[in-house]
């Protein structure tokens, strides 16, 4: 993979992470699957530019972002499952 790829593909996963941020903030009820969506592919795309250019501490930090935005998701879809 080139560095420019690798370099796109971090970029969009930024891109993603203050998108679902700014979302969040900006509606009063904020939908969680898109939230919470948007912020795990945005860890997944800062995670593979990681791989290629490693920083050990902003890879943890992504793990864990990514770990949240999972179980943002769970915590969203046992409360739709609910109220069904």
């Amino acid at each position: 993979m080139s560095d420019l790829l690798v370099n796109v593909i971090g970029f969009a996963g930024m891109a993603c992470i203050i998108f679902a941020y700014g979302y969040s903030t900006k509606l009063e009820r904020p939908n969680p699957f898109v939230q919470h969506g948007v912020n795990l592919v945005g860890a997944a795309l800062l995670t593979v530019s990681l791989l290629v250019n490693m920083n050990p501490a902003s890879f943890v930090l992504e793990f864990f972002w990514a770990a949240i935005a999972i179980w943002g998701l769970v915590k969203a879809w046992r409360a739709r499952s609910s109220e069904q």
